[in-house]
C-alpha cells in the first residue's frame, strides 16, 4: 500500500513540474518586433494557441529573447526569412483554407 502512495506522489510530482515547465516556457504574451518597416506586435500566446507546436517557427530561430535579432546581425537569417517564410505563407495557407487567418501584407503588421 505504501509503495502505491509513494508512486503517486512521484506522478504527481511529475505532472505539476511538467506544467510549471509549461507555464515558464510560454514566453511574453505580446512581443514587440523591430523591423526596417517599423515595429510588429506579434501575438505570442494567440499564436502558441491556435498553432499548438512551437516548432513551427521555431525550428528556425531559438526560443529566447532578442534571438532575431541576434541572428540577423550574425548573417545567419536573412532581413524578412521568418516573415516571408513562416508568417505570410501561413497566413495565406489559412486564408485559402477559408480559415480565420492573420494578416496576408506587410502594412497590415507593419507600423511606422
Amino acid at each position: 500500500m505504501k509503495f502505491k502512495h509513494l508512486l503517486m506522489l512521484i506522478v504527481c510530482a511529475a505532472l505539476i513540474a511538467s506544467v510549471a515547465a509549461a507555464i515558464e516556457n510560454s514566453g511574453s504574451a505580446q512581443i514587440d518586433i523591430s523591423a526596417s518597416r517599423g515595429t510588429v506586435s506579434f501575438p505570442h500566446h494567440q499564436h502558441q494557441e491556435s498553432l499548438k507546436d512551437c516548432n513551427v517557427c521555431h525550428t528556425l530561430f531559438p526560443q529566447e529573447t532578442g534571438a532575431l535579432a541576434k541572428l540577423k546581425s550574425g548573417g545567419q537569417l536573412k532581413p524578412k526569412q521568418v516573415m516571408n517564410k513562416l508568417c505570410i505563407n501561413c497566413h495565406r495557407a489559412e486564408k485559402r483554407a477559408e480559415k480565420a487567418s492573420g494578416p496576408t501584407i506587410c502594412s497590415q503588421c507593419h507600423s511606422r
